[in-house]
């Protein structure tokens, strides 16, 4: 995998984190970071999705830095890396965040698995169709 193509992942984890952040935290209000853990302290939970943000932010930062220093990229490299980055993010924090450690679930309750699950379903389909353009991009 190239440097451009290493870079463009790493924004997409952060741009992944944020559009999950911003829609399901706070404009849904689905859940918050560890209301899986802590229901019923607001406080904690706001604090822990700030500092989720923040990593976003670092991310996106650390992404972008790269993919200065990786110079010119081929659109598909970025079109391609950054949703397969998105992707990954869905996957491991659907798979970690919510099945393995249950810090929070996409929305809590009833049916509480299909949620999960159809949250992880965009994932997979960010990262093939994200890996496809990448490897488009190889062949050529």
């Amino acid at each position: 995998m190239t440097r451009g193509a290493r870079a463009a992942l790493v924004l997409g984890l952060g741009i992944g984190g944020f559009v999950d952040g911003i829609v399901a935290h706070q404009l849904l209000g689905r859940h918050h970071m560890l209301s899986g853990w802590h229901p019923d302290d607001l406080h904690l939970n706001m604090l822990g999705d700030g500092l989720f943000h923040l990593l976003c932010l670092l991310l996106v930062v650390v992404g972008v830095a790269a993919l200065n220093r990786a110079g010119t990229l081929p659109g598909r490299v970025l079109w391609g890396g950054v949703p397969a980055g998105w992707g990954v993010f869905n996957l491991v924090e659907g798979i970690v965040d919510h099945q393995v450690l249950g810090i929070h679930h996409v929305r809590s309750g009833p049916h509480e698995l299909a949620y999960d699950l159809g949250f992880l379903a965009p994932g997979a389909a960010l990262v093939a169709v994200g890996g496809l353009l990448l490897r488009e991009r190889a062949r050529r």
